[in-house]
């Protein structure tokens, strides 16, 4: 894959009680100010995306915020964004968020998180993007989802090389070189258009 320059994090609108994950959250903008990567994020001044986006502004790097239109409240949109793209719906914001990222890195959440986390992978399964996705399992958060995909594969609805897709690591640098070393696998045979 090689350099990514813009990585989609997506992540917690609540800053959770662990201290470790706002902590790897402002690594993580360390990181991405270091090597000149773009943040795009889900635009919330609030939360673990608050903590990154704010990070990441204090480091002079560029963060490009995308929202619905509906939660464009002021308690919760950033303002002093790089750049803040307004949609008209929850799957529009999805759909440019995969369109502007060369990557998407998923810290801690929720609901939302991993939501966005399912679709965006399912996208890549089926060949309509050949991006990594990084999952960034602080302190273990992801340990017990992990353990449901493999519980997955090994009940027969997740294919290995499907569970594969999918790269983890402990510390923002580490899943970074991952990342950029990711090839996308060819889309599946039955994937592909048939010939009249």
């Amino acid at each position: 894959m090689g350099q990514l320059n813009k990585i989609c994090v997506f992540c917690g609108s609540s800053s959770g009680n662990d201290t470790n994950i706002t902590e790897a959250a402002k690594q993580t903008a360390e990181l991405f100010t270091e090597n000149d990567i773009t943040l795009v994020y889900g635009a919330a001044k609030i939360g673990v995306m608050g903590t990154l986006a704010e990070e990441m502004l204090n480091r002079h790097g560029k963060v490009i915020g995308i929202i619905p239109q509906f939660l464009k409240k002021k308690e919760v949109v950033h303002l002093g964004l790089t750049e803040l793209i307004t949609t008209t719906n929850m799957h529009e914001r999805k759909l440019k968020m995969q369109e502007v990222s060369d990557g998407f890195m998923v810290l801690p959440g929720g609901f939302g998180t991993l939501e966005e986390f399912f679709e965006i992978i399912t996208w890549l399964q089926l060949g309509l993007h050949e991006k990594p996705i990084g999952l960034l399992n602080i302190n273990g958060f992801y340990d017990h989802l992990l353990k449901l995909l493999e519980t997955m594969v090994k009940k027969g609805f997740l294919k290995m090389e499907n569970y594969e897709l999918l790269l983890v690591d402990r510390t923002p640098e580490g899943l970074l070189k991952k990342m950029e070393a990711f090839k996308a696998p060819q889309i599946p045979k039955w994937l592909k258009p048939e010939r009249a």
